[in-house]
């Protein structure tokens, strides 16, 4: 089972996407444009993650 199939990607990938939200929320909130930019960057990241996850899950499904 390589990797629990894929389960820590997407783990890392919900944990970006909350990051980022948090970010992107209190940049929002503070009128701070570079905080929102990273927290965007940080959810697209989490997303990524997230969907290697699901790859990696379902590539393992077909062994």
């Amino acid at each position: 089972m390589a990797d629990k199939e894929g389960f820590s990607d997407k783990l890392k990938g919900a944990v970006s996407k909350g990051k980022g939200e948090v970010k992107d929320q209190v940049g929002n909130a503070t009128d701070n444009p570079d905080l929102q930019a990273e927290g965007k960057a940080d959810k697209t990241k989490g997303k990524v993650q997230d969907t290697v996850g699901k790859f990696k899950e379902g590539f393992n499904k077909d062994k």
